[in-house]
């Protein structure tokens, strides 16, 4: 399999998704270069950090940690936009590496019970084909050995992309979009929810609320990527 992948990298050499200068196969994806500048948070071993600040008062989340810093126009807004639009999906399986890693040397994030990604409405699934937190979850899962749970938390409701819409409207477009099939699955379990961006924090705090009515129930968050 490695010789390969050598022999068409020779025929169809792999682009860094942030500068698309070409790399060895080895790079998995982003240059040596690009990940050395690439905006890491450090927020998973801090607590209080500004994610978790950003949801006092309104829902308990137990810790919360975001990988990278999104900026408009820099490199992780490009990086997202690979793996959203661009069917880039081992984007995806690269940062939830870097993120299991992270997770791993921390001292909080102790006992999560299962991994459940935001998920997308079917409509929007159809459209594009492939949900971009799949590989993500799918790897932080087996990275940690935590059951990835990716179809009990519905999306009900098809918003619009809140990606160029400002704050205000962010907060009035994600209502109640989520319900959770079987409830008593989660009963006494501690979630760890995912995304690949949070903002104003509304698509979190509408997922917790869809999980009220379970009992015992506790939610981390951790997601690719954070912007004020």
């Amino acid at each position: 399999m490695k010789i390969l992948k050598e022999i068409l990298s020779v025929f169809y050499p792999e682009t860094c998704f942030c500068c698309n200068t070409t790399i060895s196969t080895n790079n998995e994806g982003i240059c040596i270069c690009c990940r050395h500048d690439l905006p890491f948070t450090n927020y998973t071993n801090l607590k209080s950090n500004k994610v978790e600040k950003s949801f006092y008062g309104r829902i308990p989340i137990e810790e919360a940690t975001s990988l990278l810093y999104f900026s408009k126009k820099g490199p992780i807004q490009e990086l997202m936009h690979h793996l959203k639009y661009r069917n880039k999906e081992k984007i995806g399986q690269i940062l939830g590496v870097w993120m299991a890693q992270d997770l791993k040397q921390s001292n909080r994030f102790k006992n999560i019970d299962a991994i459940v990604p935001v998920p997308l409405h079917k409509k929007r699934l159809k459209e594009r084909g492939y949900n971009q937190l799949t590989l993500f979850g799918k790897t932080l899962s087996k990275e940690l050995n935590i059951p990835y749970l990716p179809d009990n938390l519905i999306r009900i409701a098809s918003t619009k992309t809140q990606t160029r819409k400002f704050r205000v409207e962010r907060w009035s477009n994600v209502s109640t979009t989520f319900y959770v099939k079987d409830p008593v699955v989660f009963e006494n379990k501690h979630v760890l929810l995912i995304d690949d961006i949070v903002t104003t924090g509304a698509t979190v705090e509408a997922c917790f609320h869809a999980f009220e009515k379970v009992k015992l129930f506790k939610m981390s968050l951790a997601t690719m990527s954070y912007t004020n």
